[in-house]
């Protein structure tokens, strides 16, 4: 590099610029093949776009600052103070996702410390285990599709009784998501995560709709089309 470049930055790292962003560009590879595994053994709808991204940039970020701080143990605990400010307030949906996080991580800093073939060997390993314990679907023929189903009573109703019978017939699985108030507390709307048998979508929101008490019902599948009611 030209003198002065190099001049101001004397003290860093000694590395070869092409080398850097050869190791970069390996990072941005393999972060991509960890979101790819994510995306392809998690379900349509527990996967966000925004963390599949974030896997591929957190693979390069930290490949950078392993090569930062390389050798230099006092530069490592300098990263380490600067980076404890940093602050998430999302919240890790599952904690499937904090292994592909810490598996994006490894990945980084196996190519920013200049050791490839762990994050090959890494990368089949884990996604070979990835693949063999991927979760099917709750319905236990694997044909099942997650949905979300919301659904607004009048206050004063029994939610449970009212709505047991039809979600016992049309959906083999389902999960208490939520319960609030809806209408300055005229309502009670109560949001579930189910699995539909082999009827339509279709004939579950009619049948809910059916029901005397039962003011409105929305049906979300994985890719947010809704059938509403």
């Amino acid at each position: 590099m030209p003198d002065f470049l190099t001049g101001p930055f004397g003290d860093g790292p000694a590395a070869e610029p092409l080398w850097v962003l050869v190791r970069l560009l390996g990072a941005l590879v393999f972060g991509g093949l960890v979101a790819l595994i994510y995306r392809r053994t998690r379900s349509a709808s527990d996967v966000a776009p925004s963390f599949t991204a974030t896997l591929v940039l957190l693979a390069v970020l930290i490949a950078m600052v392993t090569q930062v701080i390389g050798d230099n143990v006092a530069r490592a605990f300098s990263l380490v103070g600067a980076l404890s400010i940093v602050r998430f307030r999302t919240v890790v949906r599952d904690t499937q996702d904090t292994a592909y996080v810490i598996f994006a991580v490894a990945v980084g800093m196996a190519v920013g410390a200049n050791n490839p073939w762990v994050a090959v060997a890494g990368i089949a390993v884990v996604g070979l285990a990835a693949v063999l314990m991927r979760s099917r679907p709750a319905g236990g023929d694997g044909k099942g599709i997650p949905f979300l189903l919301h659904v607004r009573v009048g206050l004063g109703q029994d939610v449970n009784a009212l709505l047991s019978g039809p979600l016992n017939a049309h959906v083999t699985n389902r999960r208490l998501i939520s319960m609030a108030t809806a209408r300055q507390g005229m309502a009670i709307e109560v949001s579930y995560r189910v699995t539909l048998r082999d009827e339509s979508a279709d004939d579950l929101v009619r049948t809910l709709n059916r029901i005397d008490g039962v003011q409105s019902v929305t049906l979300q599948s994985a890719d947010s089309t809704e059938a509403q009611g």
